[in-house]
């Protein structure tokens, strides 16, 4: 029976480092892995903002007004705010819900950028960022600041936070970026881009 003991033999501890050394750099690889999604999925947000406001305008450059504002539409006949009878077409602004709609539309339309055109509601044509909320077009007061707007709905607080230090101020409730709420708890915010 002693002679089956003897036989039988555990790790030893530089095994057990190896092993231990292996599953410290796989979980280091993971870590960094989920880390370098994270910030691609930040870059899109600014990426998508970016290209929203020069399809905007493209657009007004090529038709004299802000898509959704136009009163002649763009000859692709989906969306003409003289058609649609908002009461405010031509002012100068994307600032109706009529208009935040057909913004998306004449967009979609001109080709300027990609998307489905002939949906309904500002909510199916709205395009979506990488935590599912959606970019809408905006116009009027946050923060005591007025105007035309993106907001993105729905960010992570802390990409909220880390958007705003690296492209703005820092600070929720001031500058060209702002969100409903501070950065200090936990929680999604929603970002009001003012790049118009």
């Amino acid at each position: 029976m002693r002679e089956g003991l003897k036989k039988e033999r555990g790790f030893t501890l530089v095994e057990l480092a190896i092993v231990l050394v292996i599953i410290g750099i796989l979980l280091a690889g993971i870590l960094k892995g989920q880390e370098m999604i994270k910030q691609a999925k930040v870059k899109r947000i600014k990426a998508d903002i970016d290209a929203i406001v020069a399809a905007c305008y493209a657009y007004q450059d090529k038709y004299g007004y802000w898509p959704g504002d136009n009163p002649n539409g763009t000859g692709s006949g989906f969306y003409n705010c003289g058609n649609a009878g908002t009461g405010n077409c031509a002012d100068g602004y994307i600032n109706k819900g009529s208009e935040y709609e057909g913004a998306w539309k004449e967009l979609y339309g001109s080709e300027l950028l990609n998307g489905n055109p002939h949906l309904s509601g500002e909510y199916n044509l709205a395009k979506h960022h990488p935590w599912g909320g959606k970019y809408l077009f905006r116009f009027g007061n946050n923060n005591g600041k007025y105007g035309m707007y993106i907001r993105v709905e729905d960010v992570p607080y802390d990409v909220a936070k880390q958007l705003d230090e690296k492209y703005d101020d820092g600070v929720y409730n001031s500058g060209s970026i702002e969100t409903n709420h501070d950065y200090n708890t936990p929680g999604n915010r929603n970002m009001y881009w003012y790049a118009f």
